[in-house]
């Protein structure tokens, strides 16, 4: 199949012979891909060579797709956005865990979305621990393990703001009685659930309570680039 002037970030890059590299995008409509993207490394590359295909460049893409692996033909790039410091930390980390989660040719347009979002609010200074909450929730409901924020697990009771939880991986929240888990609170839940940045306490709750999440999707797999993140930001 032979696809042009695709939407696309790349995600990871890695040399493969002389001077190709292997690449892992996410597109718009053919979800993560992987291509070969030939004689784009040393002095004589082609189209823009490996300049073109950094992350965090909103590409435009060309590519043939036979089976597992494609093949890059053309790539247009478009403005890269500006992400250092801690910005550049969560778009890897964002990056990892979009490749560790996503299956190859999955078509997502709400993830490819919900990454471009990230990016933008990464480069414009929002506030890091939020912008990947946000969407570490929009990737899990986009694979389909969408958490349940709003109504408890025994009896489908609103969930209440002055009320604590602890939260069942795979199934939801549950009034809290002193059984061990991952505790949370209600007013952590509905702020998630309806898109409203908490305070910093709930926002710590809802760290802890989405690293859990994604562990278990994982099946109990860590992320690096989560440890490097969180080593930089315990440091200051």
């Amino acid at each position: 199949m032979r696809v042009r002037q695709q939407p696309a970030y790349v995600l990871h890059a890695r040399p493969w012979r002389e001077t190709s590299l292997l690449l892992e995008c996410l597109t718009r409509d053919h979800g993560r891909i992987g291509l070969v993207a030939r004689g784009v490394r040393g002095a004589r590359s082609r189209g823009g060579g490996r300049a073109a295909l950094e992350p965090f460049h909103l590409l435009a893409l060309d590519f043939l797709l036979r089976g597992e692996l494609g093949t890059l033909t053309a790539v247009e790039a478009g403005v890269p956005l500006p992400l250092a410091g801690d910005a550049l930390l969560a778009g890897l980390y964002l990056n990892e865990l979009t490749v560790r989660l996503s299956g190859r040719q999955d078509p997502h347009p709400a993830l490819f979305a919900a990454y471009g979002e990230a990016l933008v609010r990464l480069s414009a200074g929002a506030t890091l621990g939020w912008t990947l909450r946000r969407f570490e929730r929009d990737l899990l409901g986009t694979l389909g393990y969408a958490p349940q924020l709003e109504r408890e697990i025994d009896d489908g009771a609103p969930v209440l703001p002055e009320a604590a939880y602890v939260y069942l991986p795979e199934h939801g929240p549950q009034r809290w009685h002193g059984q061990p888990g991952v505790r949370v609170s209600g007013v952590a839940l509905l702020a998630l659930a309806s898109d409203r940045e908490p305070g910093a306490a709930a926002q710590a709750e809802l760290r802890r309570l989405l690293r859990s999440l994604i562990s278990a999707v994982l099946g109990g797999g860590e992320l690096r680039s989560r440890r490097v993140l969180g080593d930089a930001l315990r440091g200051r």
